[in-house]
């Protein structure tokens, strides 16, 4: 018997990986968090599959589920939202199947922030503007953030930031980042990135808040902040210029003298 924790991925029941898709397929046990997992992802489970909604279970009620599948000796595959690693409350899971004897594997998933990447059109990372993301989140009543990781402390390295959960604290969020990005800094929020509702909306930081009703991005909204996002040409990465060598491809120049050589060793 074994624990699969699968990554579901940001929403598109296609965006599940083949392993997690193949490992769904196969589980008699399926726990997913239906507030955050669409219906559609249940789709690659097995027709007879005991399927829970874990919305609606606390820690120990799950825990009963992996007891009694230890017992009836069937594997579980526990579906979480985006890629478990991130905000996934896997951890006091892993620890109560650790005490209990059960085995689990990790399956990642793709992470709602790269998603929302995905829905800009954009590369997070660019030459000479920013080649860091500082992925972090607002404070909730489920777990509070530690004073040390405050978003205007991140926001003082000007990185690229994407911020889960910012969508009800959406003023104050600004307020903090404003602290240290200038006010024509590129911002994007992106509510339910990859469902079929999904909402985009792009602006910079100082005109964001008087273009948008707070109401209409209170769930599931991640909010991305930094020069990265900006539409404008920018320095190119060498790693495809022409003059660039590295062990698998030769630049202009060496294959220049290299050809000269081999017309020399020719002659």
């Amino acid at each position: 018997m074994k624990v699969y924790f699968i990554g579901a991925g940001p929403g598109a029941a296609d965006l599940i990986t083949l392993r997690g898709s193949r490992l769904l397929g196969a589980a008699p046990m399926v726990l997913y968090a239906g507030s955050l997992v669409p219906a559609e992802m249940l789709s690659h489970c097995r027709p007879d599959a005991e399927i829970h909604d874990t919305a609606e279970l606390n820690l120990d009620q799950q825990e009963a589920l992996y007891r009694r599948a230890q017992a009836e000796d069937k594997d579980v595959a526990r579906l979480h939202s985006g890629d478990p690693a991130i905000y996934g409350a896997t951890n006091e899971q892993m620890r109560r199947l650790e005490a209990l004897g059960i085995a689990y594997e990790v399956v990642p998933g793709v992470s709602s922030f790269t998603a929302a990447a995905a829905a800009l059109g954009s590369e997070l990372t660019r030459p000479e503007v920013s080649q860091s993301i500082i992925l972090t989140r607002t404070s909730g009543r489920a777990s509070a953030v530690p004073e040390t990781e405050s978003i205007a402390s991140f926001a003082a390295h000007r990185a690229t930031m994407c911020i889960f959960l910012s969508g009800q604290r959406l003023k104050q969020t600004v307020a903090d980042l404003s602290l240290h990005y200038p006010p024509d800094t590129p911002v994007a929020l992106v509510r339910r990135a990859s469902w079929p509702d999904q909402s985009v909306h792009r602006s910079t930081l100082g005109k964001m808040l008087s273009e948008v009703k707070q109401k209409d991005w209170l769930l599931t909204t991640l909010l991305l902040v930094g020069e990265a996002l900006s539409r404008e040409g920018g320095v190119e990465s060498s790693l495809y210029a022409a003059g660039f060598t590295h062990i698998f491809r030769d630049g202009d120049e060496r294959k220049t003298k290299r050809t000269s050589l081999q017309k020399e060793n020719q002659a």
